[in-house]
């Protein structure tokens, strides 16, 4: 994800904590992190996926 997207996200939770934020910035805030979790998901199944495992009995 883009350093501007996540940098965004973080403004919007940052201003949350302060202030009550608009439905267009509730909406926009959903989306953002949608998104980074959509990311962060692709990137576990990637990792998952490359992962070979090795039956330890064969070599013995």
């Amino acid at each position: 994800m883009e350093k501007i997207k996540i940098d965004r996200i973080n403004e919007l939770a940052r201003k949350s904590k302060i202030e009550e934020l608009t439905e267009e910035e509730k909406m926009e805030q959903a989306l953002l992190r949608e998104e980074f979790l959509s990311e962060i998901r692709a990137d576990v199944r990637a990792s998952l996926e490359s992962i070979e495992i090795v039956d330890e009995s064969e070599y013995n």
